[in-house]
């Protein structure tokens, strides 16, 4: 039988829309089977289960996380089983995610970090993520038709997993986002550059990143857009909310993906005493 190469990407895309998966996801998977073809260095009609296991093993080797070994194999599933149809039984066992807790920010080096901020547009981007819990890719695509200023809420549109979901907007940076907004149409991005154009993920990683350093934290914590995140449902937490309220702040799915932020709030925010204190 003659092999006759595809688009894989393109056929990917097409797939991966039909299913309704969202453009990261669709983004991931491609990556995902791009990088597998050009280190096993084989086409695709040749490709068995061994040289998928033995791909995924020696990711594992190298400390890959649990969560990456996962989606490696969810796009090799997806493309050789659903896209290509070969009779591969890939009943591979799923790695395990790590059990580590998520680095979190105390509010004080909330504080810390955006001081260390010095241009203004940066400084109001990173309190957005910290003020609604967003993701960094949700942040980059979030446009201004999302906002609904006058009822103090905005919209993630076609989330993780393609899901919408509400966020609250701080008080003080409603008359900031309402500046942003005049006059212009609702399918503009809200956050641009000084070009006019679209940020981009990496650009915010640094902004963080160099902030992290700037401030001192770096030298005991290591900070990524994620940990704004994790701070932001922490310190819900510690002001009283409930894990239902974070879970639907957060987008979960599960009200478990939440309950981790209950050990990472300071001890003395969930009411737990020693029973030293009880003698």
């Amino acid at each position: 039988m003659t092999y006759i190469p595809i688009d894989i990407g393109e056929s990917i895309r097409r797939e991966g829309l039909r299913r309704r998966f969202s453009p990261r996801t669709i983004e991931s998977y491609q990556t995902c089977v791009r990088k597998f073809l050009y280190r096993t260095g084989k086409t695709i009609d040749v490709v068995s289960k061994k040289d998928i296991k033995e791909y995924l093993s020696a990711l594992a080797e190298k400390d890959y996380a649990g969560s990456t070994l996962n989606v490696n194999l969810q796009a090799l599933k997806f493309f050789f089983c659903g896209i290509m149809n070969k009779k591969m039984k890939l009943y591979l066992k799923y790695s395990k995610e790590s059990k580590k807790l998520p680095v979190v920010l105390s509010k004080e080096e909330v504080m810390k970090l955006l001081n260390a901020i010095i241009n203004a547009k940066h400084k109001f981007m990173i309190s957005f993520m910290y003020s609604t819990g967003v993701r960094v890719s949700e942040l980059v695509n979030m446009h201004a038709g999302d906002l609904e200023l006058e009822r103090n809420f905005g919209w993630v549109r076609n989330g993780k997993g393609g899901k919408d979901r509400m966020f609250i907007i701080s008080e003080k940076l409603k008359e900031r986002l309402k500046e942003l907004c005049e006059g212009r149409e609702p399918s503009e991005y809200l956050f641009v550059t000084n070009k006019n154009d679209k940020y981009d993920a990496q650009s915010i990683y640094m902004i963080i990143k160099n902030a992290s350093k700037a401030s001192g934290i770096s030298k005991y914590k290591n900070v990524h857009p994620h940990t704004l995140r994790h701070s932001f449902a922490t310190h819900l937490i510690e002001n009283g909310y409930t894990i239902s309220d974070v879970q639907h702040l957060l987008g979960h799915s599960s009200p478990e993906t939440s309950t981790v932020y209950i050990h990472t709030a300071a001890n003395s925010m969930i009411n737990i005493k020693s029973p030293l204190d009880e003698l």
